[in-house]
């Protein structure tokens, strides 16, 4: 195998098959999984440096230099070289006079980057830009199909990054690296036939699926559009102590309103949404500090009971996902299949809860820090609406909606009508179900 200049060929986890499986449905049309993080760095940045920890992370990571074969093959695999060149892109736009055509340009760079595709059988599937942007002022995006990373990898990635620009890009800094393959090697060995009569069990009696966009084309899915909120500090410290109160964690109080929210929008009892869960296994030493995408797509079966307090809905919910914990390994399809519907649900609902900071600095003395002072990020979903939860002393939420099936318009108003029943399950547990408001005051009068 290393005369060949290959590490290892490995499988694919199921969500890596079904993400495969939309990245070369079209190949001339927007990669969606092709996602991007931005980060906003102010200081004397030696891009020199900057460069070497990028090319360390890819010798330390090699879930990070894998390709996707398929042709031929009964089953895909992911190749794994021994070694890749990084993929690296410099600008200078500092000499733009006008600022704000600096930043048009930058941010047409960026978008430029994101929407370039990878041949996800070309490794690697990840690349570097550094726009300077002003003195000491820059633009750095990580650019990588979701194929690679997850949301908790990403922040692993970066905290490495700056640990590694810090240090003179030194990887006997940082602890060792527990490979990909061990994680594969885990999921090959668990129960499957236990997993499916779970799954089966659960989805048992299961009508229909819940889909707000039932006639939308799934495949060809249009890169996402966003609209966001806040919660105040206030709020965010109700949700924290009535979740506490009702022995409940905060996701489940998300997710119990959102279910309350799908019910009324689908006028149904029995809703399922998808849930992305971490897939970290707590008994592979150093999963934590693990790179590659681990995470996997479930379905969330809610029985929306009018006639019951939400209190009860939600240590319901939180139950029937602890009954299932064992068995979130396994791939949608197989899960689909359990419960005998073609599809389950078009609506997602993220808690990310990720490990790191994204570095607020790295330095390698005190005197020429280099601080982050703004991120974001840019990925996609073939689903029509995804709620994100971003947890914090002020909890965002991000509702990410195909612009081809909801406007911007519809996207706030449903955005809105989420906020206003996460309010009132909040508010008031013991409410019933059936009687918590979805509608906004003038929306009432309106009907």
């Amino acid at each position: 195998m290393k005369q060949t200049g290959l590490d290892a060929v490995l499988p694919l986890t199921p969500l890596q098959e079904g993400l495969l499986f939309h990245g070369l449905f079209d190949p001339k049309a927007d990669d969606i999984y092709v996602s991007q993080h931005v980060l906003d760095v102010r200081g004397p940045l030696d891009a020199h440096a900057l460069r070497a920890a990028a090319d360390a992370l890819l010798a330390r990571h090699a879930s990070l230099r894998v390709g996707f074969r398929h042709e031929g093959l009964s089953k895909p695999v992911q190749i794994v070289p021994s070694s890749v060149p990084t993929p690296w892109h410099e600008a200078d736009l500092a000499g733009e006079p006008d600022p704000a055509a600096r930043a048009a340009r930058a941010e047409e760079l960026l978008r430029a980057d994101r929407a370039r595709r990878f041949d996800l059988a070309a490794p690697p599937l990840v690349r570097f830009t550094l726009l300077r942007t002003g003195e000491q002022e820059y633009r750095f995006s990580l650019t990588f199909h979701h194929l690679l990373v997850d949301g908790w990898s990403l922040s692993v990635l970066l905290h490495e990054l700056f640990t590694l620009y810090g240090n003179g890009a030194d990887l006997r800094a940082l602890p060792p690296v527990t490979p990909y393959r061990t994680f594969l090697g885990w999921l090959a060995k668990q129960d499957r036939k236990a997993a499916v009569a779970a799954w089966a069990d659960a989805l048992a009696g299961l009508r229909d699926p819940s889909l707000v966009a039932p006639d939308a084309e799934d495949a060809r899915a249009a890169v996402p559009e966003h609209v966001f909120t806040t919660l105040t500090a206030t709020q965010t410290e109700r949700l924290t102590a009535r979740s506490r109160e009702l022995d409940v964690t905060v996701n489940t109080v998300v997710q119990g309103a959102w279910a309350i929210l799908l019910s009324r929008l689908l006028g149904s009892d029995d809703v399922v949404f998808g849930a992305t869960v971490s897939g970290r296994p707590p008994e592979i030493p150093g999963v934590e500090n693990m790179v590659g995408l681990f995470i996997n797509t479930v379905p969330v079966r809610v029985p929306v009971r009018a006639a019951e307090p939400v209190e009860v809905l939600l240590r319901r919910l939180q139950s029937s996902q602890l009954d299932l914990l064992p068995h979130q390994h396994l791939g949608l399809t197989d899960i689909q299949q359990a419960a005998g519907l073609p599809e389950l649900f078009d609506t997602m609902v993220v808690f990310e809860n990720y490990p790191h900071d994204v570095g607020a600095s790295a330095s390698r003395t005190p005197a020429d820090a280099v601080r982050v002072t703004g991120q974001s990020t840019s990925d996609g979903s073939h689903y029509p609406l995804t709620l994100v939860a971003v947890p914090g002393p002020t909890m965002r939420f991000r509702l990410d909606h195909r612009p081809d099936v909801f406007d911007t318009e519809a996207a706030e108003v449903l955005l809105a009508r989420f906020v206003r029943v996460l309010e009132a399950v909040v508010g008031e547990p013991s409410v019933r179900v059936g009687v918590v408001p979805v509608l906004s005051v003038a929306e009432r009068a309106a009907v």
